[in-house]
Formats: structure tokens, C-alpha cells, sequence
């Protein structure tokens, strides 16, 4: 995912309610997710994620290629020479 070649940033405020709540869900509930050794809540990770993307510290990504979101930090190399 995000090979560098066709991603697009999407500003977490251009997605209704509920497809922002869909990204942040899935990007919290995937299996490579870790939040270490204290259990947090599905809830609590939401609020987390969404807090990140509030404050510019993460932002959604479109990858065109294989036609993917997902939610990275504003500092990710990715991002370097990409423009939002």
C-alpha cells in the first residue's frame, strides 16, 4: 500500500460522519495495529485517530493503485514531495 505512485491525501473533513467513522474503524481493527501491552478500547482508539487527523498529526491516504485508504503521520516519508 502507498507505493509512492498515485496516492491522494483526503482531508478527514471532506468525508461525511459515517465514511470517516468507517476509515478510522478499519485502520484501528486491522490485525498489524498495536497498542502495546494495555488493552485500549475500540472507542478509545477512534477517539485517538480522529484526535491525530483534528490536529494534523495524521492524515488519510487514497492509494489509486490498489485502491486502499489508510491513515499515516503527517511526517511519514510518503508525504515528503507529495502535496495536500
Amino acid at each position: 500500500m502507498c507505493d509512492g505512485k498515485r496516492v491522494i491525501t483526503i482531508s478527514y473533513d471532506r468525508l461525511s460522519p459515517e465514511a470517516l467513522e468507517a476509515v478510522i474503524t478499519d485502520f484501528v481493527t486491522r490485525d498489524a495495529t498495536d497498542y502495546g501491552m494495555t488493552e485500549v478500547s475500540l472507542q478509545r482508539k477512534i477517539a485517538q485517530v480522529r484526535k491525530q487527523l483534528t490536529s494534523d498529526k495524521a492524515v488519510i491516504v487514497f492509494d489509486e493503485s490498489s485502491r486502499t485508504c489508510n491513515i499515516i503521520s503527517t511526517n511519514d516519508p510518503l508525504l515528503r514531495n507529495h502535496k495536500r
